[in-house]
């Protein structure tokens, strides 16, 4: 997952979905949750959400519609798509690992799959149909958390796809999601921005875009979003700018900063401190004040520059306290790296879905493939490692164990069994996923977890039937964290970003979570034949 992120893999994707958005947002919205619940199934569900919401951001922006509407919706849907594969969330791998440990047979990668995509499908149509007409319009708040959009300028140059081109044919290949403002071709002259002008090196595409988008346009059309003949630019073969130390940072002129009231030209910014500046974002300021040669543009308090370098001189520029610095630690992806790491991806999941091997066993070796293939690096490696989930894994094996050894989870299991003894087993079954449900949203889901997988064997084991359906209980009421904000960090992301309230979580999460429960505790009875 970490090296779909880091090499760009999934950008291809976002591009699809930036038009979709551009041209039927109402059967975009569908298409973005859809395309977040699977990828959710296959990686860690935050770089989804993170990849995601500049596009929500940013089309909102386009064709007007509030992004209230559409955040909260895209955040869940991840959430229910991670519950498919035993890979999907860290709930899941918890509750595979210690019902495994507790003497079960080993869940397939997509054993609990059908169940949860059926529930999952009615599920989406919720969040595509009714969720967004449930929560009010919200006024994002202007944090870090929300993408800025930048003005910058596109510079056509020789030899790349955009040289030679009709605009239309530029825009088709960004998908449609390339807003051009206006074209320059010399000082004086700019052109009409009809889809038949052809573009020649040296012309001048002014664009208004993400930090992400700005370099994907780049890459993907050939052009700079520098001019390529200043000489104040330190562009050598010691300093090319696509090398793969590369990184996006965001450089907010302060009052008292050197660049404060002064020109990047004047201040002789790329020469002090070995960075390019890319574009330049200025909050409630319309486009035509920040147009022109950035280098020449007069900066003032509250302007965000984007600019790109080394990670030495990022880290350099924070370290002198001249100026704010923020997302220092954005790493350009490696592009032609992606369709390497999405074979690789491929392999270690065919590998574990038709029982070549077990999946633990698999993403090992796709992690050393990523590794020798050049796709990830071992800081990157670290960095995804959680030791806290890593920790939580290992502690509850042991936590599992303690409950079964000592008869904790034989205790409870009777007291609950008791309690429900007259009923018969599909509605046992239903109460205990609600009781998981109930407990994500108190507890956290890793705690839900390693609680309800020992006592769902002992309940099984009292009942005298088949325990796989009570511990699939746990492993999906666990992950039924959609009523409050604090039931995911995802969640945590997408408040932010959408200006939400706690109540719109509810608004939005408790019809959800009853159409899953009432689902799970109808589908699960069939499947498993609890009569």
């Amino acid at each position: 997952g970490k090296a779909l992120e880091t090499t760009g893999a999934l950008q291809p994707l976002a591009s699809v979905v930036a038009h979709a958005w551009s041209t039927r947002p109402v059967l975009a919205l569908l298409v973005t949750l859809i395309a977040g619940a699977i990828l959710s199934a296959f990686m860690n569900n935050t770089p989804i959400v993170v990849l995601l919401m500049p596009i929500l951001v940013g089309v909102s922006m386009r064709v007007k519609f509030p992004v209230s509407g559409v955040m909260m919706p895209m955040g869940l849907a991840t959430i229910v798509g991670g519950m498919a594969t035993t890979i999907g969330t860290s709930t899941n791998l918890l509750v595979v690992g210690i019902s495994q440990d507790l003497g079960l047979k080993s869940f397939g990668m997509f054993e609990f799959a059908l169940p949860v995509a059926i529930v999952g499908g009615v599920a989406i149509i919720f969040l595509w149909l009714i969720a967004p007409k449930l929560i009010p319009d919200r006024v994002p708040p202007l944090a870090d958390t929300s993408p800025r959009v930048f003005n910058s300028q596109l510079f056509i140059k020789e030899g790349g796809f955009a040289a030679g081109q009709t605009l239309s044919a530029v825009l088709a290949k960004t998908n449609g999601s390339m807003r051009v403002e206006k074209i320059q071709r010399s000082e004086s002259l700019f052109l009409a921005k009809l889809p038949s002008v052809t573009l020649q090196p040296g012309d001048r595409l002014f664009v208004k875009d993400s930090p992400e988008n700005l370099k994907h346009f780049e890459n993907l059309l050939g052009a700079t979003l520098y001019n390529i003949s200043d000489s104040e630019h330190p562009i050598d073969e010691d300093t090319p700018l696509k090398a793969e130390g590369q990184q996006l940072a965001e450089v907010v002129v302060t009052r008292g900063s050197p660049l404060h009231l002064r020109s990047l030209a004047a201040a002789r910014f790329s020469s002090s401190y070995g960075l390019l500046p890319l574009a330049i974002h200025r909050a409630r300021a319309p486009s035509s004040q920040v147009t022109g040669d950035l280098n020449t543009i007069r900066l003032r308090a509250g302007d965000v520059l984007l600019v790109q370098g080394t990670r030495d001189s990022i880290d350099t520029l924070k370290s002198s306290g001249t100026m704010l610095v923020l997302d220092g630690t954005t790493d350009l992806p490696h592009t032609h790296l992606a369709k390497r790491a999405l074979a690789v991806m491929g392999l270690v999941i065919g590998a574990a879905a038709f029982g070549i091997m077990p999946i633990s066993v698999s993403a090992l070796i796709g992690v050393g493939l990523m590794i020798s293939l050049g796709c990830l690096t071992w800081r990157d490696a670290g960095t995804a490692l959680s030791t806290q989930v890593i920790m939580i894994i290992v502690t509850s094996l042991a936590l599992g164990k303690a409950l079964m050894g000592t008869g904790m989870a034989d205790y409870i299991a009777i007291g609950f069994v008791s309690v429900v003894a007259d009923f018969p087993v599909p509605i046992i079954l239903s109460a205990f996923i609600l009781l998981m449900t109930l407990l994500t949203n108190v507890v956290s889901n890793n705690a839900a977890a390693v609680i309800g997988t020992p006592i769902s064997v002992a309940i099984a084991g009292q009942l005298g039937v088949d325990p796989v359906p009570f511990v699939l209980a746990v492993l999906l009421g666990a992950n039924m964290s959609f009523a409050t904000p604090y039931g995911y960090q995802t969640n945590l992301l997408i408040m932010s970003a959408g200006g939400y309230k706690f109540s719109d979580f509810l608004r939005v999460g408790i019809p959800l979570t009853i159409i899953m429960w009432l689902g799970f505790s109808l589908l699960l009875p069939l499947l498993y034949d609890l009569s």
